[in-house]
């Protein structure tokens, strides 16, 4: 793949992060009741980081739960894809709360809604919310995100490359072709 351009680096991934965890307090009225869910693999660190800005701003620190969504793909051949039986998951009580769910791109929203799935599996949640670093467009499902740290649309054939330091040692967004 051949990087068409670079969207985002270090300090504009802070602060788009910096921005979301902002609007999270604000819509929410303050952080009373709720919860940050990262999808696995790049939403866990981002959850992380959200999490650790709102407890700057708030003085209060967030439960962060994980979570694995591979056996609620309906995108993945089986074939193709091997998913223990048991639950790969950091998962918190969700009753009654607001669940922010975190990931690094929304693209055709069947992630998300694989997320959704198995959040409702586990428990009643109040709310749910979706926060994302890049929304790229080309939904096939109708799943809007309520945080967006960058809009960015793209045609089919590229892709949007997010690296963190967590997983990759570096932070940047890219687009690829």
């Amino acid at each position: 793949m051949m990087k068409k351009a670079e969207l985002m680096d270090e300090k504009a991934m802070t602060r788009a992060i910096t921005r979301i965890s902002h609007e999270i307090v604000e819509k929410n009225k303050g952080i009373e009741n709720i919860v940050l869910v990262g999808v696995k693999t790049r939403g866990i660190p981002i959850a992380k980081r959200i999490a650790k800005k709102i407890e700057e701003i708030e003085g209060t620190s967030l439960p962060v739960g994980e979570i694995d969504i591979s056996r609620y793909r309906d995108d993945i051949s089986e074939r193709r894809v091997e998913v223990a039986l048991h639950d790969d998951i950091n998962l918190f009580d969700t009753d009654k709360k607001t669940v922010v769910l975190i990931d690094d791109v929304l693209y055709t929203g069947r992630t998300v809604r694989a997320a959704l799935d198995y959040i409702i599996d586990n428990g009643r949640p109040k709310a749910i919310q979706l926060a994302v670093l890049v929304d790229r467009g080309h939904r096939e499902l109708p799943i809007r995100a309520d945080y967006v740290g960058k809009n960015v649309p793209t045609s089919k054939n590229e892709f949007i490359s997010v690296k963190l330091i967590e997983i990759d040692g570096e932070d940047s967004v890219t687009i690829n072709e």
